[in-house]
């Protein structure tokens, strides 16, 4: 298990490594973009990408704290300040697109030059890359059980969004000529509304598991599965489940044989903690409670 939190936690840090890069990297390409091109939408596209490379760092500080060793304070480890972590990406993301929306606003009122055309194209460049972007940091948060991964992976899926409105509004801009200049900033708003309801779907999630929500069916279902194949377990009852960081922590009830001595039972107990931690990995800590079954 030990082994494998720390090939998760390698796996999710080179992910977020990859995240700041390349925010950086379009962050720099969108505002410049939008500074010469006249395109406000750009411009907005680029404060996101900046509030991005801060909320990655900070994921990439959660995660290393989150994979420190339990100690006599926190007995089940320090993963929870994941999804504390995520709470302030959602932060970053409502002020971010808060901005937007008020800079959208005023420039709708102040009419602007039409953007350039060339901008269209740094556009498709970048949503092509953030679409990417996404499905690799989604798949690394669904290897790793990493809910601030998960989180940095809808920043580049809200950014690719943004940078669709832009293009969109752009073009229409472009097409329909003088008087449409403000189609841009049209495009703007509607991305930083997208924003807001992403923040939500991000929140959400988050909120459960430091609640210790329960989202977990399947892997219930796995570990009743598993547990009747230990000889001597006859059945299971209550099954808790809490999630710390990437890890999943269980208090399990075992129906036993009665009749058997407290040493079998006992005995038993860490039979099955041991066979769900070898067939579960990510299964941190697992409290069994033996219950007598009467025959």
């Amino acid at each position: 298990m030990f082994e494998t939190t720390l090939s998760n936690e390698k796996k999710a840090i080179n992910t977020i490594v990859f995240s700041i890069v390349g925010n950086c990297f379009l962050a720099l390409i969108k505002g410049i973009a939008g500074f010469f091109g006249n395109s406000y939408a750009l411009i907005a596209d680029a404060i996101e990408s900046t509030t991005d490379i801060f909320s990655s760092i900070l994921v990439l500080f959660g995660l290393k704290y989150a994979n420190k060793p339990a100690d006599k304070n926190h007995p089940y480890g320090h993963g929870k300040i994941e999804p504390l972590i995520t709470f302030l990406l959602v932060g970053f993301l409502v002020i971010s697109a808060t901005f937007i929306a008020h800079e959208s606003i005023q420039n709708i009122r102040n009419p602007h030059v039409l953007p350039e055309k060339w901008t269209l194209i740094v556009l498709a460049l970048i949503i092509a890359w953030k679409e990417l972007s996404f499905r690799i940091v989604i798949q690394k948060s669904e290897e790793t059980n990493s809910s601030s991964l998960k989180a940095d992976a809808w920043h580049h899926r809200s950014d690719a969004i943004t940078s669709v409105a832009a293009f969109i509004g752009i073009s229409m801009a472009l097409m329909l000529g003088k008087g449409y200049e403000s189609a841009d900033d049209w495009a703007a708003l509607f991305a930083s509304g997208f924003i807001f309801y992403n923040s939500y779907l991000i929140f959400r999630p988050a909120l459960g598991e430091i609640m210790d929500e329960h989202f977990y069916d399947d892997l219930v279902e796995d570990i009743r599965r598993i547990s009747l194949t230990v000889d001597g377990i006859i059945a299971t009852e209550k099954c808790f489940i809490r999630k710390v960081g990437m890890i999943y922590h269980v208090d399990l009830h075992a129906k036993v044989n009665g009749s058997i001595s407290v040493t079998d039972g006992h005995n038993l107990a860490h039979q099955l903690k041991d066979t769900l931690r070898a067939e579960i990995p990510q299964l941190g800590h697992v409290l069994i409670h033996i219950e007598p079954h009467l025959i």
